[in-house]
């Protein structure tokens, strides 16, 4: 794998997808107000909390099998108005969160945010940080958020600023397989070229940035973070 310095700095976003799981309202409406040029997209339930915050998206799409008769309604009254849906049928094989993943990628999006990813559907909640290796194969990167964890599939070379990282706890697990000669500076628990499987995941749990500047590195595989503030 490339090595690639990331300074995990604050970057725009191409896309943001809001799906059905837990948000909360204080925390998703100020992002959406400070990545305001991003596409929208409501996934399916995702579209509640949207309508109920007087947000019109710029495209919904899924199935829409959990939403109220009411909203229903409502969201068939905004598409006469000029909102762009796509009506998924029930039986699929992607969930409505992935295919507003696709269609994102596939319309150029290399930033996209997830939120709504998160919650009491630990199913979906594996299902979606997929999307972050599907991210990174599509050439681009993709990154879960709520109001407490931020998750992404960190890269080779990473530096994490302290000042910068407003999470208390950093947390890196293997995904899909055993990570390679991965080193970590600058944290209250080192690591230098360890091989890092899925059975040792205890070991990288709720680690701390110790230093300025922490660094992740790693020869292969695919390296997942969640940076957790409580």
């Amino acid at each position: 794998m490339r090595n690639s310095k990331d300074t995990h700095m604050k970057k725009t976003y191409d896309t943001i997808i809001i799906s059905g799981g837990n948000i909360e309202k204080d925390f998703a409406l100020a992002f959406l107000e400070k990545n305001r040029d991003a596409f929208l997209i409501a996934a399916d339930a995702g579209m509640r909390f949207l309508e109920q915050n007087n947000i019109l998206p710029d495209l919904a799409i899924g199935d829409f099998d959990s939403i109220t008769p009411e909203a229903e309604k409502r969201m068939a009254e905004l598409e006469k108005d000029g909102l762009r849906v796509i009506r998924l049928r029930p039986e699929k094989d992607v969930s409505d969160t992935q295919a507003a993943f696709l269609h994102a990628v596939e319309n150029g999006s290399r930033r996209i945010a997830l939120l709504g990813c998160t919650g009491t559907r630990l199913d979906h909640v594996v299902a979606n940080i997929s999307l972050l290796v599907l991210a990174r194969e599509a050439g681009g990167e993709a990154v879960i958020l709520d109001s407490n964890n931020r998750i992404s599939l960190v890269l080779p070379g990473t530096e994490l600023k302290k000042e910068e990282v407003k999470s208390r706890y950093v947390s890196f697990f293997p995904f899909g397989g055993d990570v390679t000669g991965l080193t970590l500076t600058g944290f209250k628990y080192p690591l230098r070229d360890f091989l890092l499987r899925p059975r040792d995941s205890g070991l990288t749990v709720s680690n701390e940035i110790a230093a300025e500047t922490a660094v992740v590195r790693y020869a292969s595989g695919n390296l997942i973070m969640i940076e957790s503030s409580d």
